[in-house]
């Protein structure tokens, strides 16, 4: 069966430094792009970051940008969001997401593959 499994969240203080990774069955890693967002209770899911299949190409937030790191390593069939300078802010439910296309987008509509979702949570 086809599964995302996310890891690495937890609680941080402000400033601080976490690594979310997601493991992905191998047939639908290594053909697709790969994203992360992220949902708070009662708000819409909201786009993080995205890799191409080959990682060619990435596509940031601008809330993130500059703060957070998207990477795949294809060969463990596992993508990476290193997430530094952590903000309060970014407290939220992280998700990893297979994308339809190879490439990057940023459209939820475009994600057909979710994991269950990892908690982030930074205290000020």
């Amino acid at each position: 069966q086809v599964q995302l499994v996310e890891s690495g969240g937890g609680l941080v203080q402000a400033g601080g430094s976490l690594r979310l990774s997601c493991a992905a069955s191998g047939r639908i890693f290594s053909s697709n792009a790969m994203g992360w967002f992220r949902q708070a209770p009662g708000k819409e899911r909201e786009f993080v970051a995205a890799v191409s299949w080959g990682s060619a190409s990435t596509h940031y937030a601008d809330s993130v940008k500059g703060r957070f790191t998207i990477s795949r390593d294809n060969a463990k069939n596992t993508v990476y969001l290193q997430m530094n300078s952590l903000k309060p802010e970014d407290t939220d439910v992280y998700f990893c997401a297979a994308n339809k296309y190879r490439h990057v987008t940023f459209e939820s509509d475009d994600y057909n593959l979710w994991g269950q979702g990892t908690q982030v949570t930074v205290s000020s």
